[in-house]
């Protein structure tokens, strides 16, 4: 019984950990969180793609053919593409102002919730596996989710609502990861069928943030001009994965 807490304590950090990070952000002068979320972005990027390379590809490899494993990694991405259109999924990564959101602050939680359920049946899959691939999965999440908090955030807040407020509507979205967890861990026999699927489309999931959110905002400089610096955070976050 050991594996549910740790399931749970890890999907609780991966859900709450980013946010309230995000909140602390919020305290910050504009000036520090525009010179601190950039940085944050491009350390996400590294652990994403560590997470999704090196880590739950690899494992879903070890049970399923090749085919079946990139197969269901494609599906992630495509499913997770599906989502963004529906505007479930859409990130903002700026700490001041999301203009895509400004006027649907409701379907930040929307987004929110269905994100931290996704992200909790994520991580307990991957405990399930083992708790140091848990642990990997759970930071590779909090890493993205305080870039994206910290924009969504804002976006509350720029719809009118209190600090307080936004805060307590962004923790109850959160619980969404504990659900999923569940879900997860209460699967029973079918969970080790389902678990090297789950890591693959998570692997998925992990890439197209990284490679079609990400990315392109740092290639635009929206957020960082200095190139350096974004692959030296990036390799930093890919070497975050790889030594634990």
């Amino acid at each position: 019984m050991l594996v549910w807490p740790v399931a749970l304590g890890l999907s609780i950090a991966g859900s709450a950990g980013g946010l309230l990070v995000a909140g602390l952000l919020l305290a910050f002068h504009q000036d520090v969180r525009s010179r601190l979320v950039p940085w944050l972005v491009s350390y996400a990027v590294g652990t994403l793609l560590g997470a999704a390379l090196l880590a739950l590809a690899p494992e879903a490899l070890k049970t399923l053919a090749p085919a079946t494993a990139l197969g269901t990694l494609l599906g992630g991405i495509l499913t997770f593409f599906i989502l963004e259109k529906l505007v479930l999924w859409r990130h903002c990564h700026d700490a001041g102002e999301c203009s895509v959101h400004r006027s649907t602050a409701a379907l930040v939680i929307v987004g929110d919730a269905v994100h931290t359920f996704v992200d909790g049946v994520v991580i307990a899959a991957a405990v399930l596996i083992s708790v140091p691939l848990g642990v990997t999965t759970a930071l590779a999440i909090i890493a993205h989710e305080i870039p994206q908090e910290a924009g969504d955030f804002a976006v509350l807040l720029s719809a009118g609502f209190s600090r307080a407020r936004a805060l307590l509507l962004n923790l109850t979205s959160a619980a969404g990861g504990v659900l999923g967890a569940m879900l997860m861990l209460l699967s029973g026999t079918e969970a080790p069928r389902l678990i090297p699927y789950v890591l693959a489309f998570a692997a998925g999931n992990f890439m197209y943030v990284a490679m079609s959110d990400l990315i392109p905002t740092l290639h635009r400089g929206q957020l960082d001009t200095s190139a350096v610096r974004q692959v030296t955070l990036i390799a930093l976050g890919v070497l975050t994965i790889a030594v634990l």
